[in-house]
């Protein structure tokens, strides 16, 4: 008889605050009033958790749906909106629930309150990832002037002669700002003004140590996120970096058992957009397996 590996769930994995808070105001909403209510993009990366909150009636829209929902109940997740919605809000009487993170929204006022009172204006720039709902918000406090970089190669997008303002999306990573900074001011040109900002959740930064250290003590690691998940993308190669038997997984269902032959110990872990019960699902299959 094969003995089954000891499992262990990451107690510092799952949702951020800001993600506990969105999601707390959508039920407390989907609670108050038999009214739909409806969410702009998913409340959250991660489809199992939608799909939960939809069997209880959030009803998930895309910017396009706005014009068709006069006077309806949005609720605006933690990623944060640009101007424009709010301004398409107004003029269609729609109910805003703004769950934005608090981080997401200081740095949104930082980066509008740069753009609006700094002369001459610096090029406003945002390491983080084009397209991404958080780093759309961001690019319309600048009226979309924004210039987003990814990595070190996107940089050639910057004149170098003129000052720079760096942002950052709050779920990058730490090292690859201290990166991002390193190679401006290699570039820029003498006399040309250079100022960065480091705003990276620390919620989300500090988690990468301590999961290293968790995917250290296992012998093989599942980490959980949703597909659409940038930071678990993050997240999930730092532990990978250090335990070559980590293994991406959505939910139960990706989940192979020939994963953990030979292992003495499991960790299950996520990301800040993963909820609680279905890291919980992921460990009942690997016990039901082991």
């Amino acid at each position: 008889m094969k003995n089954s590996p000891v499992i262990e769930i990451d107690a510092r994995s799952g949702f951020c605050h800001g993600v506990v808070t969105a999601i707390r105001k959508a039920e407390e909403e989907l609670d108050r009033s038999p009214e739909p209510l409806y969410c702009l993009g998913d409340i959250v990366h991660n489809s199992d958790e939608v799909e939960r909150l939809g069997q209880k009636g959030l009803a998930t829209i895309t910017h396009a749906d706005l014009d068709r929902l006069p006077g309806a109940r949005v609720l605006l997740r933690a990623h944060g909106e640009p101007p424009s919605t709010y301004a398409i809000a107004r003029e269609k009487g729609i109910e805003i629930i703004d769950a934005t993170c608090p981080v997401v929204l200081q740095l949104q006022k930082r980066i509008k309150q740069t753009f609006d009172s700094t002369t001459p204006r610096p090029q406003i720039v945002i390491y983080g990832k084009a397209g991404h709902a958080e780093v759309n918000g961001l690019v319309g406090q600048t009226n979309g002037e924004a210039i987003v970089v990814e990595n070190i190669a996107q940089l050639d997008r910057i004149d170098f002669n003129r000052d720079i303002a760096l942002y950052s999306q709050t779920t990058m990573s730490l090292q690859g700002l201290a990166e991002m900074v390193g190679e401006i001011n290699r570039r820029i040109s003498p006399g040309v003004r250079f100022e960065y900002f480091d705003t990276i959740c620390r919620q989300v930064a500090n988690r990468v140590e301590h999961l290293r250290e968790f995917a250290r003590a296992h012998d093989v690691i599942l980490f959980v996120a949703g597909a659409k998940s940038s930071n678990g993308k993050v997240l999930y190669h730092e532990c990978r970096d250090v335990n070559k038997r980590s293994y991406l997984v959505s939910n139960p269902s990706d989940f192979r058992p020939e994963w953990i032959e030979g292992a003495g110990t499991v960790g299950i872990c996520g990301a800040t957009s993963t909820p609680r019960w279905l890291m919980e699902k992921v460990r009942d299959k690997v016990a039901s397996n082991g």
